[in-house]
């Protein structure tokens, strides 16, 4: 089978075609999501893409599922994962139920969820205020966080990298932009003052892929997938897919647990 892993990532398999905009493995091929797709019509039997929409804006991110649309076989299948709004917004109206009967116990609860539902939004440094709860030295309330987010949590605490890490592991791309950056950051400094610069640092940052630029739930989801003439469009579970095998990839359960439990898991077939 021809399989098509969309915005992976860290998140890849061997068996998969996988794609990103800033490749981490020789195994990744470079791939700008926002253009047109580089694959010729009815191509691939599976498309896959976990967390990847709501990076998008929602123009782009409906030009995406439509190049879905041309480049899979017809009767071959979608598979779209993104954080649920639903679930998160649930989630929120309940912690605040509690925290207002002076349940001073779910207080860290309270403030996680409203970071999980605002913060990478809203953001204006790299892992927001998001990163700082999660690496704080005494969290009391791990067990929540890890039911939330599951291996992103693992990811913080046990991989944090030392700023001499990212410093060595900058790609060369990247370390231009980063260049080129500084030198306009500068310039704004001597032309435009202090004000100027800070603004320049939170439009670059804004423009790096990282924060969300739209949130879905199981109606705008469904209704973005069948626009692009998806049919048999479902909700399904982590572990269960119209992907033949899909389990023994590791792309959304590990270990059998739920890579990322805040999701919403939904797939369509081409007809």
């Amino acid at each position: 089978m021809r399989l098509l892993n969309i915005g992976c990532g860290l998140t890849f398999h061997p068996d998969w075609i996988n794609i990103d905009v800033d490749p981490y493995s020789s195994q990744v091929q470079y791939c700008d999501i926002t253009k047109n797709l580089p694959y010729p019509d009815d191509y691939f039997d599976a498309c896959y893409s976990s967390h990847v929409l709501e990076h998008l804006s929602k123009q782009d991110a409906a030009k995406l599922v439509a190049e879905c649309y041309r480049i899979i076989k017809p009767q071959g299948v979608i598979r779209i994962i993104v954080p649920d709004l639903e679930a998160i917004a649930k989630e929120y109206l309940q912690t605040l139920k509690q925290v207002c009967l002076d349940s001073t116990e779910k207080e860290d609860n309270y403030d996680w969820i409203m970071l999980e539902l605002y913060d990478q939004t809203v953001r204006r440094y790299s892992g927001g205020e998001m990163s700082d709860f999660l690496f704080q030295p005494n969290i009391t309330n791990k067990d929540y966080i890890l039911s939330r987010i599951g291996s992103e949590a693992e990811y913080h605490w046990t991989g944090k990298k030392t700023f001499w890490d990212k410093i060595t592991s900058t790609k060369p791309s990247k370390l231009l932009q980063k260049i080129k950056a500084i030198i306009i950051k500068y310039l704004l400094v001597i032309i435009a003052g202090n004000k100027a610069s800070k603004s320049f640092d939170e439009g670059w940052f804004r423009n790096s892929g990282e924060i969300h630029r739209w949130m879905y739930d199981r109606f705008s989801l469904k209704r973005l997938i069948q626009r692009s003439k998806f049919i048999d469009i479902s909700v399904c579970h982590a572990n269960e897919s119209r992907i033949l095998d899909f389990n023994s990839y590791n792309l959304d359960m590990i270990n059998g647990k739920v890579r990322k439990p805040d999701s919403l898991f939904m797939e369509a077939i081409k007809s």
